[in-house]
């Protein structure tokens, strides 16, 4: 007789465990480090209490963030749209209300993957090569993805909703619509109001990526004063960026409380399109289309299959699964590892000013920074991507812990358990479930992200898809493309079964 012994660690654990990656990388990282970007370093951080206050410097940065702003708000509003209806159109729930059957919001979900699968700085490259630089390339590749990303949260919404009351009013033989609006659509209108304001937060930091890539705004600033190591002048844009994105978030929380606030928004959407006339955005319908790149690709058929033999698919696919795996493993165990170094409430505070700092900071910037100190590598890419989505975990987990409360490490404490050893199996036991949920949503962004650290010349699908747009290579282009989006729905197959076995809803946080 075999005894098999399965040693399953507790949930909160699983929290902690993939902090192991971290061994790896930090010993890459000192292997591949030199010391002389310290200075460079400490000039970095004393830019952060000496920002610059030169007169110019700070009009030209805020003209850069209400250009990145306005880009965000357009793109967040004309997504917020599409997502809606298509959300609705994807929805299994309503079709099989309306028609007994599913298959149209299959049709639809798989129709929308593809755009979704594609980061908005893909998007936003291509658009730049056909369009060049014109205000509706931003606010196109923002929307593109943002949608389609929208519409995939708010049908799982739909669908992950259990309302007792939906067979009960089906029964009674009352219209389908009206059944829908009366069992579910009121049940997750609160759940859909919170991610359409979260997605505002995301259009703004997407439009700040793409302005770091050329397409204008605060983030081509930050870019410049980066590249000239001019720190006070970066910092000064970087304070700035906080003070808004601060605003940003007191005005997400604060509108919805009013009565009218629907009409608060509506106006506020208005004077912003009236403004944006006065800051250069170059919104004028560009004539150009994607006819001769086509036309190119038909008729040079031939180098397609050269194409597809010019990299080596393995390798490159090999080190964009490695990257998001370490990205993914650092951004979900450092916030549970800081939290339990200094568990108490007073250190909460603390912890949410840098999880603050590291969301405000963009990708390619840490990345860059990071490359002070170490040479471009795998583990480099992926630490830039892990700190920045950190920043994200840290966030929902500080939310998390605040609304359950403190009473159940209070009662380990009483218990004579550890001051860590109570957090751990209190607060954080009790989030856990979907602080992994969302941990494993979370790697198919990051999964997307890859494409952001293609600037500090690392390996992976991202830095090759950079080049060969650079060099209008676009046969090449679109086998890469085809590749995120393959390695992207596969991503997504594997977390929405993790999803539902540990929360059916963790995608809409």
């Amino acid at each position: 007789m075999v005894v098999r012994t399965f040693v399953k660690p507790a949930l909160p654990l699983l929290t902690l465990l993939p902090g192991l990656c971290l061994i790896p990388v930090v010993a890459i990282l000192v292997r591949d480090g030199h010391g002389g970007g310290l200075p460079l370093l400490i000039q970095f951080a004393q830019g952060a209490v000496q920002p610059s206050f030169d007169p110019t410097l700070l009009k030209s940065l805020w003209q850069g963030l209400q250009i990145t702003f306005v880009t965000a708000v357009l793109s967040w509003a004309i997504s917020s749209g599409l997502g809606l209806i298509f959300g609705f159109l994807g929805s299994r729930t309503l079709w099989r209300t309306l028609l007994g059957t599913a298959w149209p919001a299959l049709l639809v979900r798989r129709l929308l993957s593809p755009f979704r699968a594609i980061h908005e700085l893909i998007w936003g490259l291509l658009l730049l090569q056909v369009y060049g630089l014109n205000g509706w390339v931003a606010i196109a590749a923002i929307v593109i993805p943002y949608s389609a990303l929208m519409a995939r949260v708010l049908a799982d919404q739909i669908d992950c909703h259990d309302s007792p009351a939906l067979p009960v009013l089906q029964g009674s033989g009352g219209p389908a619509m009206a059944v829908l609006l009366t069992a579910v659509f009121p049940a997750v209108f609160a759940s859909i109001k919170h991610h359409i304001g979260h997605r505002l937060d995301c259009a703004l930091r997407s439009a700040l990526i793409l302005g770091v890539f050329g397409l204008g705004g605060l983030g081509t600033d930050l870019m410049l004063s980066l590249q000239s190591l001019q720190f006070r002048d970066m910092w000064s844009g970087l304070w700035l960026l906080a003070i808004a994105m601060v605003l940003l978030d007191f005005i997400l929380q604060t509108i919805p409380r009013r009565p009218r606030h629907g009409f608060v928004v509506g106006i506020a959407l208005v004077l912003l399109v009236v403004w944006s006339a006065s800051l250069n955005l170059d919104l004028s319908w560009p004539s150009e289309s994607f006819g001769p790149v086509f036309s190119g690709l038909v008729a040079d058929r031939n180098a397609a299959t050269a194409a597809l033999f010019e990299i080596n698919w393995g390798a490159a696919i090999g080190s964009t699964l490695l990257i998001t795996l370490m990205a993914s493993c650092i951004a979900t165990a450092v916030p549970p590892l800081l939290l339990l170094l200094s568990p108490s409430q007073s250190s909460l505070r603390l912890q949410s000013l840098i999880w603050g700092a590291l969301r405000l900071v963009p990708t390619p910037l840490t990345a860059l920074l990071l490359l002070v100190m170490a040479k471009p590598s795998l583990p480099l890419a992926a630490l830039a991507l892990g700190l920045h989505h950190s920043g994200v975990m840290g966030r929902v987990l500080m939310k998390d812990i605040r609304e359950t409360g403190f009473g159940s490490a209070q009662i380990l404490e009483r218990s004579g358990a550890t001051v860590r050893m109570s957090w751990l199996y209190g607060p954080l036991a009790e989030v856990s479930r979907s602080y992994l949920a969302y941990a494993s949503y979370r790697c198919d962004v990051i999964l997307r992200d890859t494409v952001v650290v293609g600037i500090v010349g690392s390996a992976g699908l991202g830095w090759q898809l950079i080049d060969a747009l650079s060099s209008f290579h676009w046969w090449l282009v679109a086998w890469l493309v085809l590749a995120f989006i393959v390695l992207t729905l596969c991503g997504e197959t594997i977390t929405e079964q993790l999803q539902q076995r540990l929360n059916c809803k963790a995608v809409g946080l």
